[in-house]
């Protein structure tokens, strides 16, 4: 049941209409909330709840632990257990059959047999971004940044939340769980933006990078040989919009659900594709997951703090396991590892002439310019099958060979669409908000029916999972 489905707006309808019957009561709306994000999770997989209900019982015997603790050895001893027990659960089911695969490739020319069936186990559904919601909580308890005083039942809900457990954003326990005991209100306003972040996110996931999607990117990275060199780069280009658009429409559509339900999400994208620099793009990119690594990786292995080699050097490794993090396959190490060197590169650029107070415009624009290259040409590692397909994507891109024809009136319009609509100030969002809160309710229900016939017009194709479902 994907989130840009009739089901799941049906769905979430039925969730809303018992929710807010019951919301003043705590145990009530709490059960209306966990029993849909079950059954919402089980329309995917139902097996992989019994190994979720197992994590998180580990993990809230250890929270429980670190509460009651006097010793800080102790204290150390359960949250890394708890850190162990999840890092484990996404290395057993992500990256076991990646692991059995590299070591097949080097010990085989040794006459050294591995395992050389496949483990064929199916990672859950939005796996990673449990495990990384689950660990944030943990550590924080032990930071003494978040209270262990909340139930088993609060535990589970906050880690399978429906909105947002299948693809993010990760959401911290300060943002979601604290609210959970207090007693919810919705105001038409709240309600009336609520409604019209979904409808955004509903434009960019069906009509923008769906249609980009099948209307180019699928075939030439398909069959790259049998486009001409511009079209390549343009199916590169469109790509990289695809998937902003793909992954910020779902982000959009579960911060507009959750609000529905009287919860904010923090924000998960700031218009990356204007970044200035390698590192402004990864403060504007998935923003939660950049954010996670920082405090959670980064930090703890010294940051800023320490000297200037050991900075490149936590800078490689939070950019390589991030990019691991995105599946198991080593292309996603080397993609994490080139942005790892940009950022290497960048930061002793900054060491050595240090920031510009006031860079003027060509300097903004060659820096936008230079950075959005930079993460077009590692999209292709990102989006093809293997090394070798990346490997020939980018000969063909290169080789020289005219045309264009193959890309449609429909695609270029879509491409204008998601550079206008990147660019244009978040207060034209704002303020179209505003507008349609302030519109009388049949007007308002006029509009979302148009465009609801809008986008079933201008998406000629089945509507395709979100790209981050792998994930």
């Amino acid at each position: 049941m994907l989130s840009h489905s009739v089901q799941y707006l049906v769905f979430v309808i039925a969730v809303f209409a018992l929710y807010w019957a019951v919301h003043r009561h705590y145990w009530p709306r709490i059960g209306v909330l966990l029993v849909a994000s079950l059954f919402f999770y089980a329309a995917f997989t139902p097996f992989p709840i019994l190994i979720f209900l197992v994590g998180v019982t580990v993990d809230h015997l250890c929270v429980k632990g670190m509460a009651r603790a006097q010793s800080q050895g102790v204290r150390k001893a359960l949250v890394t257990v708890s850190v162990v027990s999840n890092l484990s659960l996404l290395a057993g089911f992500k990256y076991l059959e990646m692991l059995r695969q590299s070591l097949l490739s080097l010990l085989a020319p040794w006459g050294i047999e591995v395992r050389a069936e496949p483990f064929n186990l199916l990672m859950p559904v939005g796996l990673s971004f449990f495990v990384f919601q689950a660990i944030s909580y943990t550590v924080d308890v032990y930071r003494q940044k978040a209270s262990a005083e909340h139930s088993f039942i609060e535990h589970l809900l906050y880690l399978l939340f429906f909105p947002r457990v299948v693809s993010g954003p990760i959401v911290r326990a300060s943002e979601l769980m604290v609210h959970f005991r207090q007693t919810p209100s919705l105001t038409p306003e709240a309600g009336g933006h609520a409604l019209f972040r979904i409808a955004v996110g509903l434009v960019k996931k069906l009509v923008i990078a769906d249609v980009l999607g099948a209307g180019l990117v699928d075939p030439v990275f398909a069959a790259p040989e049998k486009y001409a060199s511009a079209e390549c780069i343009v199916a590169a280009v469109a790509y990289t919009f695809e998937l902003y658009y793909d992954f910020s429409g779902y982000s959009d559509i579960a911060i507009g659900v959750a609000a529905l339900f009287g919860f904010k999400f923090p924000e998960n994208f700031n218009r990356p594709y204007l970044a200035k620099n390698i590192g402004e793009f990864w403060n504007r990119w998935h923003l939660s997951l950049s954010t996670w690594l920082r405090d959670y990786l980064y930090r703890p292995l010294g940051g800023n703090r320490v000297s200037k080699p050991r900075v490149l050097f936590n800078l490689m490794t939070v950019m390589v396991l991030g990019g691991l993090w995105h599946g198991a396959d080593w292309r996603f190490a080397v993609w994490g590892a080139v942005h790892g060197v940009a950022l290497c590169v960048s930061r002793c650029w900054e060491w050595s002439v240090g920031k510009p107070e006031s860079p003027g415009i060509p300097r903004v624009a060659l820096g936008m310019l230079t950075t959005f290259t930079i993460v077009v040409l590692t999209r292709v590692v990102f989006r093809a099958a293997d090394m070798a397909h990346a490997g020939e994507f980018y000969e063909r891109m290169m080789a020289g060979v005219p045309g264009i024809a193959n890309v449609s009136p429909l695609v270029w319009g879509m491409l204008a669409a998601a550079v206008f609509f990147h660019a244009v100030p978040m207060k034209l969002y704002t303020v179209s908000s505003d507008l349609f809160v302030r519109m009388p309710v049949p007007v308002r229900a006029a509009v979302l029916v148009v465009l609801g016939l809008g986008i079933r017009h201008l998406s000629a194709v089945e509507a395709r999972p979100y790209v981050y479902l792998q994930f």
